[in-house]
């Protein structure tokens, strides 16, 4: 059954709510499985190293999952209007797919949280979507035919999912918000199914 890789860095909770989502979404497609993974936090002192597996939470990914996946979906929060150091420096490090042309062909979708409603999402899910660019992925948005597109009073681009979570990340994540994070898993899963051989 095709995986979709459902990869993401989350500091609060909220992308990791999203992910969940994606992953829901992903569910409701007949054929489609979601596995979910995240990336280690950066230390600041190069000396220290993170634990292997996380105490909880989805296991850190490794090179073979996005090389095995049928699909991603890559959600970070936003830092200065760009994805979090995290995931940058894991992406940094996928030379070797990108030379074996793992990824060509492959639909990537992606999602992010910011702290307020002008902090940078669209931004953040256009410089994310950069990568997958250059390892040849099949980058997919949402349609303005999901209505919560058109009704979100919070998060929601037709770049990707998002979410506003407020400058103390109390803001919970909205029924639009949410409605269009499983409406993405959904199309993600969707379009792998028709692209898998």
């Amino acid at each position: 059954m095709p995986e979709i890789l459902v990869l993401y860095y989350s500091r609060n909770g909220a992308v990791r709510e999203m992910a969940q989502l994606v992953a829901r979404g992903i569910g409701q497609v007949p054929g489609a499985v979601a596995r979910l993974r995240t990336v280690p936090p950066v230390a600041p002192v190069t000396e220290t190293a993170a634990p292997p597996v996380p105490d909880s939470g989805a296991p850190y990914v490794e090179l073979v999952d996005l090389e095995q996946c049928a699909g991603l979906a890559l959600g970070s929060p936003t830092r200065f209007g760009n994805m979090a150091a995290p995931m940058k420096h894991f992406l940094d490090g996928t030379g070797g797919l990108w030379a074996r042309g793992a990824l060509v062909g492959k639909p990537a979708a992606v999602f992010t949280s910011t702290g307020t409603q002008h902090g940078g999402q669209e931004s953040t899910l256009l410089t994310m979507m950069l990568p997958l660019l250059h390892h040849g992925m099949l980058v997919l948005g949402i349609p303005y035919t999901e209505p919560e597109l058109s009704s979100t009073r919070t998060g929601g681009t037709p770049y990707g999912a998002s979410h506003v979570a407020g400058s103390q990340g109390d803001q919970p994540v909205s029924a639009d918000e949410k409605a269009l994070c499983i409406a993405l898993g959904r199309r993600l899963a969707e379009v792998a199914l028709r692209l898998a051989p």
